[in-house]
């Protein structure tokens, strides 16, 4: 199955996408590592052409389990972050309401950004304060910006103020910022042409790792059984309001 990213039936209106944007540092980390890796945890998706230094893969689920294993947007990245000793960005945004950044450099995680942990629950306890906007410094220095560290900590402290904001804008402006490949918040196009980014004819598609007819016999397969088994949350703990503090003396 090849789903395409987007809203998801009968929640709130807004694009659905995933992608993992790796730096490549040669001969270690380069086009056919990345793909080599990707074709070994059966990952479903495309791999676009190398620029600005950069691979992106754009998962073809972006809230889902896209590889072996329950493996999502996030997990794939971890793994390739320590299959490769890459430097790589893991973005995630759900319905336009929520972008998740997960940032990887030499094999660990540097810091994960939410921008409303509250998105998706029905535990009205849990905050949708952003969490994790104190990581932009590691997260500029991962892009090889570090002088982006102090606006990229404004772009992530900021919450949405109306339902017309949506996070595919601030995915924008935080790309910019890195000088990483923006055409990302365009990855809903796919298999088609990516508007302000790369032809269609210039990905790799592979379903469950494999490219080609065979792939997307695969894919589909893959995909009926991925449906049921989703990743695991983005926060395991998110924070939450105390339930002693009575909000309405303030």
């Amino acid at each position: 199955m090849w789903p395409a990213p987007g809203p998801d039936p009968g929640g709130p209106s807004g694009l659905t996408y995933a992608g993992i944007l790796v730096r490549l540092a040669p001969p270690a980390v380069d086009g056919p590592h990345v793909l080599g890796a990707l074709r070994q945890l059966r990952f479903t998706g495309w791999l676009g052409p190398e620029q600005q230094g950069w691979l992106v893969a754009v998962a073809s689920d972006g809230g889902g389990s896209v590889a072996a294993g329950r493996r999502g947007v996030l997990e794939v990245a971890a793994d390739l972050a320590t299959r490769l000793g890459a430097t790589l960005f893991a973005v995630r945004v759900a319905n336009d309401r929520q972008l998740v950044l997960s940032v990887w450099a030499d094999g660990k995680e540097a810091g994960r950004y939410v921008s409303d942990p509250s998105h998706g629950l029905r535990d009205e306890t849990v905050l949708s304060d952003p969490l994790g906007a104190e990581h932009a410094d590691a997260f500029a220095a991962a892009a090889g910006r570090p002088e982006a560290a102090d606006e990229l900590a404004e772009v992530l402290a900021e919450e949405l103020d109306s339902e017309d904001e949506i996070e595919s804008e601030r995915l924008t402006r935080v790309l910019r910022l890195l000088e990483l490949p923006d055409w990302l918040v365009a990855a809903s196009s796919l298999p088609r042409d990516v508007p302000g980014g790369p032809r269609s004819g210039e990905f790799t598609r592979l379903g469950a790792g494999r490219p080609g007819l065979a792939g997307q016999v695969s894919g589909r397969a893959a995909g009926v059984l991925r449906s049921r088994r989703r990743p695991p949350p983005v926060v395991v703990d998110p924070p939450r309001a105390d339930p002693r503090a009575d909000y309405g003396l303030w």
